[in-house]
């Protein structure tokens, strides 16, 4: 596989500048077009309701260029009166029509000014609370999961994590397209549109401070270049990718993967047993499906396992991890559970008790 050089990629990055920034979950509001209309329909309700106040008592008002106010006159004068302009032409000159104008006309004017102004002013908040929200959040995030790639791999890897109890607020979704993001955003995600192989939007996921990154991308060069890239920002979070061609598998490794999972590899094998066995392919699909039926779980070992055989802790053991090691749960180098040994079992999934798997609440000694 020939991997485009960082100066190539540096080239294209400047050529089609991408803005990158962050989107955070926000709840549905109203389109913004509906908005501005009804700001414009309250406006000329005020708008009417002045003028027909006007007109009904055009007798208290005095016209300098005909001394009469008619229905026209009494739509320019509400219309320089509440915009503030106020020629002068018109004025009120009863006592009824001066006292209307400071008790019902003055408050129309004000009510109309928040209308106009209202939508600048909205828009000054909303940046002012979005910008507070994005500090708050940065602050906040801590031994969260990043995930690059929204597509199908992606999607299933968030689904997977978050059946085993991760918040959605734990949760970052790298994608270089805003419709992505937006779909990421409106799931309860919060999203960075950019190119995950620089490291300027991945500093913007707070890759640095993350406890899992999971790779998922369309194409394996670009899977091995964010690779490297959060490996150089993070030295130890456990870094998981895919890629398509099982022979790019090596080099995801060297990149500084922790695992490398096969796509089309994994897919083939599943389908090869589900043609053997309808039903351990089945069963397969059903251990991967965290939060029903059965799950696959890794757990440390507690102190009442100290000493036992895999075979006879209470769960069903299907490997053993030591150290750097894992060992099947028939391998004679296993001997004797330690302490610092974990376990990888099958458990009966508990949808009321999801939690993380290297977290999970073990029975008491």
């Amino acid at each position: 596989m020939k991997l485009p050089g960082h100066d190539a990629i540096a080239r294209q990055a400047d050529e089609h500048l991408v803005t990158h920034r962050v989107k955070l979950p926000k709840k549905v509001v109203e389109h913004p077009f509906r908005q501005v209309a009804k700001r414009v329909l309250m406006a000329l309700l005020v708008l009417s309701a002045t003028a027909l106040l006007v007109y009904f008592d055009h007798d208290g008002y005095n016209d300098t260029s005909d001394g009469s106010v008619d229905f026209l006159d009494a739509w320019y004068y509400a219309t320089v009166t509440l915009s503030t302009t106020g020629y002068g032409d018109i004025t009120p000159v009863s006592d009824a029509a001066r006292l209307t104008n400071i008790f019902v006309v003055t408050p129309l004017r004000v009510l109309f000014l928040i209308i106009l102004v209202g939508t600048t002013l909205e828009v000054l908040t909303e940046r002012t609370r979005e910008e507070w929200r994005l500090n708050r959040w940065r602050s906040t995030l801590r031994e969260h999961t990043v995930v690059v790639g929204f597509g199908t791999k992606g999607r299933s890897a968030i689904q997977t994590v978050c059946a085993t109890g991760l918040k959605k607020e734990q949760v970052v979704v790298v994608d270089p397209s805003s419709k992505v993001i937006d779909a990421a955003t409106a799931e309860g995600f919060a999203g960075v549109i950019g190119d995950a192989t620089r490291s300027d939007v991945l500093k913007r996921a707070e890759v640095h401070k993350a406890r899992k990154i999971i790779i998922a991308t369309q194409r394996d060069d670009t899977a091995v270049l964010v690779t490297l890239t959060a490996r150089q920002l993070n030295k130890s979070a456990k870094i998981v990718a895919a890629v398509r061609e099982e022979e790019n598998a090596p080099l995801l490794k060297q990149s500084g993967a922790d695992a490398v999972i096969t796509s089309a590899s994994a897919a083939g094998r599943l389908l090869g047993l589900s043609v053997l066995s309808p039903a351990a392919g089945m069963v397969m699909e059903d251990l991967v499906q965290q939060g029903s039926g059965l799950d696959i779980i890794e757990r440390p070992v507690i102190k009442a396992e100290v000493g036992m055989g895999p075979r006879e802790t209470s769960d069903l053991v299907v490997s053993v991890v030591r150290g750097h090691r894992v060992l099947g749960y028939d391998d004679p180098a296993i001997g004797a559970l330690e302490l610092t040994d974990r376990l990888i079992t099958i458990v009966r999934a508990s949808p009321g008790a999801q939690v993380a798997p290297d977290v999970r609440p073990l029975p008491q000694d």
